[in-house]
C-alpha cells in the first residue's frame, strides 16, 4: 500500500507550507490543517494514510490529537513532530501508538525517509493481512461471501453436516460457488487432515472414467502399462468430489452406486476388492429431477446422493450480497496487481445490481478483475465494467407501442433524475456529449 494522501498538522504556517511544498514534489496529496480540531473533522472526511502533527499546539495537543485518530481511524500512521530538547513528549507519543517521531528543524530528507520507512511499513501490513487471509480461506472460508438469508441457510447446512459422513448434493448454476462448499464441508469436518479429491465427471469419457475413480491393473487394457490407484483409493479416509455428476452415463452410475452403497470395488481388470472410506460430495448444475424423468440418470443413485441437499441461489437471486463480494474481489485483485484500486463508484454498483450475471459470482470476479486492470485512477468507473447484456424479456413488453422518440425521452428523463439533474454525469451515462444532452432537454421540454 504506497502513501498518497498525507495531513498535515501544525500551528505555525510557514512549517505547514515547506513540509506542503517538499512533499507535493514528491507526488504526494497533501492536506494542511492548523490545529486538532480541523485536522479530526477532515479525517472522518476523508482517508489518510498518514498524520504528521506537531506536539505543542493550542488547545488539543498532537499527543491528544494521535489518541483521537487512533479512535477515528485506526490503520492511519501518525508521525509526531517535537523540539529537540523535548523527547519525553515523543516517548509519551510512541508508547500511545504513534509510528515515528521527528525533532524540529525539519530538513528535507529528514522527512523524505520517514515516509519511505512509512510505506515500507504499509506494505508489511498489507502482505501479512493478506498472507492471513488466505490462511482464513483454506481453513475458516471467508471466500464464501455473504449474508442474504439464502447463503446463512447454506452456512448452517455446512455447519450441521461437516462432521458426519453422510452423503452431500450441491445444485447450482455455473460459478456459483459448488466446489468452495464442498470444500468447507470437507475442512471444517474430522477428515480435514485427509485427502480432498476433486474429479470433474464431464471432462473425461466414461471408459475413461471408471479407470479415474476405481483405477486398474497392468494390462486391464491398451496403454495400461502399470497398475494405477483411483481417485477413490487416494481419498480413502478423506473426500471425493464428483463434480457435474449428471454428465455421467447410467453404466456408470451403476457402479458408482455400489461403491456408495457397499464402500468397495474392484479396479478394472482386477478381481481384488478394495475396502474404502470415502465421504462423497456430489455436484451438479443441471436439473437431476429432469433427467431422471428422462431415463438419464438413475433413480436409486439420486436418492444415495441426495441424503442432505444443498441449493446455491445465482447472484441474481441475492443481489444485497454484492457489495461484499465486490470489496472482496477488490481486496484480493489490488494485492495481486500490486494497485492501489480503493473505490468502486456508485453508478458502477446500480449498474450491477441491474445486471442479470449468467456468469454468477465467477463473472463478478472476472468483472472485478479486468476493471482492477483496466481503471486508471484509484476508482472503477462504469466503462471500466465492460458489461454486456441483452435486455430482460420482462422489460420488452415495457417497449412495445412506443415510438423511438419515447423511448429516447424516458431515458434521457430517468438517467437525469438519478443523477440529480447533473447534465456532465447524465452526459457520461448516456454516452453522449453535454451539448447533445442540453439540445434533447430542449426537445423534449424536459426540466
Amino acid at each position: 500500500m504506497a502513501i498518497e494522501k498525507i495531513l498535515i498538522v501544525d500551528d505555525e504556517p510557514l512549517i505547514r507550507e515547506l513540509l506542503k511544498e517538499i512533499l507535493s514534489r514528491e507526488g504526494y496529496e497533501v492536506i494542511l490543517s492548523e490545529d486538532a480540531s480541523s485536522a479530526l473533522k477532515k479525517i472522518k472526511e476523508q482517508y489518510f494514510e498518514l498524520v504528521i502533527t506537531d506536539v505543542r499546539m493550542p488547545r488539543i495537543n498532537g499527543i491528544d490529537l494521535l489518541e483521537k485518530i487512533k479512535n477515528v481511524s485506526p490503520s492511519t500512521l501518525v508521525v509526531v513532530m517535537t523540539a529537540y530538547g523535548s523527547i519525553e513528549n515523543a516517548v509519551e507519543a510512541m508508547k500511545k501508538g504513534a509510528y515515528d517521531y521527528i525533532t524540529k528543524p525539519v530538513t528535507p530528507q529528514q522527512i523524505k525517509l520517514i515516509i519511505q520507512k512509512a510505506s515500507h511499513h504499509l506494505n508489511l501490513l498489507e502482505e501479512n493481512n493478506y498472507l492471513r487471509a488466505q490462511i482464513n480461506q483454506r481453513y475458516n472460508f471467508k471466500e464464501l461471501i455473504g449474508e442474504s438469508p439464502q447463503m446463512r441457510k447454506v452456512y448452517k447446512t455446512i455447519d450441521r453436516v461437516a462432521s458426519i459422513k453422510t452423503t452431500v448434493l450441491i445444485q447450482g448454476e455455473t460459478g456459483t460457488g459448488k466446489e468452495l462448499v464442498a470444500r468447507a464441508i470437507h475442512y471444517r469436518g474430522p477428515r480435514k487432515d485427509k485427502p480432498f479429491i476433486k474429479v470433474n465427471c464431464s471432462a473425461l469419457p466414461n471408459d475413461l472414467l471408471e479407470s479415474e475413480l476405481f483405477g486398474h491393473e497392468k494390462g486391464a487394457f491398451t496403454g495400461a502399462i502399470n497398475k494405477r490407484e483411483g481417485r477413490f483409493e487416494l481419498a480413502n479416509m478423506g473426500t471425493i468430489l464428483l463434480d457435474e455428476i449428471s454428465e455421467t452415463s447410467p453404466a456408470f452410475q451403476a457402479k458408482l452406486l455400489r461403491v456408495l452403497q457397499e464402500e468397495e470395488f474392484e479396479r478394472v481388470g482386477g478381481t481384488k476388492t478394495i475396502k474404502v472410506d470415502v465421504r462423497v460430495i456430489a455436484t451438479t448444475n443441471k436439473d437431476l429431477k429432469k433427467a431422471l424423468k428422462e431415463g438419464r440418470f438413475r433413480e436409486d443413485l439420486y436418492y444415495r446422493l441426495n441424503v442432505i441437499p444443498i441449493y446455491l441461489p445465482p447472484l441474481r437471486e441475492r443481489k444485497e450480497d454484492m457489495p461484499l463480494l465486490v470489496q472482496h474481489f477488490l481486496r484480493k485483485y489490488n494485492h495481486q496487481d500490486k494497485v492501489g484500486i480503493k473505490f468502486i463508484s456508485k453508478e458502477c454498483l446500480n449498474l450491477m445490481k441491474e445486471y442479470d450475471w449468467p456468469g454468477n459470482v465467477r463473472e463478478l470476479e472476472n468483472v472485478i478483475e479486468r476493471a482492477v486492470a483496466m481503471a486508471e485512477g484509484n476508482v472503477i468507473l462504469p466503462e471500466h465494467l465492460a458489461l454486456t447484456s441483452a435486455p430482460k424479456e420482462k422489460n420488452l413488453s415495457l417497449l412495445e407501442n412506443i415510438t423511438l422518440d419515447e423511448v429516447k425521452r424516458k431515458l434521457i428523463e430517468s438517467t437525469l433524475r438519478k443523477t440529480k439533474g447533473n447534465r456532465t454525469k447524465s452526459a457520461k451515462i448516456l454516452g453522449i456529449t453535454v451539448r447533445t444532452l442540453r439540445n434533447n432537454i430542449k426537445k423534449y421540454h424536459l426540466q
